[in-house]
């Protein structure tokens, strides 16, 4: 199977109604990585690629966001100093200094970060000058390079960062005093987001000059944070900017939306987007199938929609199983299948290939009717 030449085929409508089925596994991967645990014998010695084989489905191709390299201005200059599993980090510009501190566990990969890189107003400042100043560029050997690599697998995909308050929350300053600073210090805040959208304004730029024609917006929305009102002031301004420049470069445009999405999902349509990536239904989301459905409308296309508890064995797998089709009733062919948002590190990967033995069936029936009513 081409999964790179099928994905871009059912994203641009090219597909003759098939869909494709692509799973998020690596989490699986990773935290028997840290933990030292074995993989199953099936799949001993292997790496992830090989195991998206081994299942016969498609991957997501993140790793290309690596083929999109940002230049922090020459007059920034950064120094680290670790001790004790504690690092700190300093960043000194011509408009003052940043410092964020992270502390190294015992139970994940990821530091647990001690202090933001913006606590105040003075460093929201500096975070604006940053970006203002701030340039991209493409890296092509690492594109040919993983291309060789994984470039069956899936076409490749990239996921820009995060725009205005969804910066200042996950990556900034933590929900709490971002939606301080959003009241306190509105100027600043909104300085800040001026420069966020320029710099990624030349990050579209060579995008749009690039050979990586699915582009994720990774905003990870949860409208538990970003409320309805912050999501029209601020969010939807900026997606539906991103939205025009590229689709009309003929790039295909989706978004991360997982947690509850139920308060956002009426806006759905006005973003741009042709897809939202990772809406989780209920019973691990706060929508079901069918609301999600009607906010999508028969113009904008999901991306996974299977819940990632159905991967347990908390669920039978008729349960999973009757999921996986009432998604494919729903929403094929605008779908590309797959888990909202990955399967856990207790999850089952056989569950994985029975859905993919679903999807094959699918698409089967679906070109045997097509070539019936020829």
């Amino acid at each position: 199977m081409d999964w790179a030449q099928l994905h871009r085929d059912v994203v641009f409508g090219h597909a003759g109604g098939q869909i494709i089925w692509q799973p998020r596994i690596l989490a699986w991967f990773t935290d028997r990585a840290f933990d030292g645990t074995p993989l199953p014998e099936r799949y001993a010695g292997m790496d992830p690629y090989d195991v998206y084989r081994d299942l016969g489905c498609s991957a997501r191709l993140y790793e290309y966001n690596s083929c999109f390299r940002r230049i922090e201005d020459e007059r920034v200059h950064v120094s680290r100093f670790e001790t004790d599993g504690v690092t700190e980090t300093t960043i000194d510009t011509l408009v003052g200094r940043q410092v964020c501190v992270t502390r190294r566990t015992p139970t994940s990969w990821h530091a647990i970060t001690d202090k933001r890189e913006v606590c105040s107003r003075e460093e929201l400042r500096v975070a604006a000058w940053r970006e203002a100043h701030a340039e991209w560029a493409w890296d092509g050997d690492r594109f040919a390079e993983l291309q060789s690599q994984v470039g069956d697998l899936g076409a490749p995909t990239m996921f820009m960062p995060r725009m205005n308050v969804q910066s200042l929350y996950i990556e900034k300053m933590g929900v709490e005093a971002a939606i301080f600073a959003l009241y306190d210090w509105p100027q600043d805040a909104e300085a800040y987001f001026s420069s966020l959208e320029e710099s990624h304004d030349r990050l579209i730029d060579v995008i749009i000059n690039s050979p990586v024609d699915i582009i994720n917006f990774g905003e990870n929305v949860h409208a538990g944070t970003l409320s309805p009102e912050l999501f029209q002031r601020y969010h939807l301004p900026a997606c539906q900017h991103r939205c025009e420049r590229l689709r009309g470069a003929g790039k295909f445009t989706t978004s991360h939306w997982d947690g509850d999405t139920g308060p956002l999902l009426p806006y759905a349509r006005d973003t741009g987007l042709d897809a939202i990536e990772a809406i989780t239904p209920a019973p691990q989301g706060d929508v079901t199938l069918e609301q999600a459905r009607e906010a999508l409308g028969d113009e904008m296309y999901l991306m996974d929609g299977i819940p990632a508890v159905y991967f347990d064995d908390t669920f039978s797998e008729q349960v999973l199983e009757d999921c996986a089709r009432r998604v494919i009733e729903l929403f094929a062919p605008r779908l590309v299948l797959g888990i909202s948002d990955e399967i856990s590190s207790t999850g089952d990967l056989e569950r994985v290939r029975l859905v993919g033995r679903i999807v094959d069936e699918y698409n089967r029936k679906h070109l045997t009717d097509t070539r019936h009513c020829r």
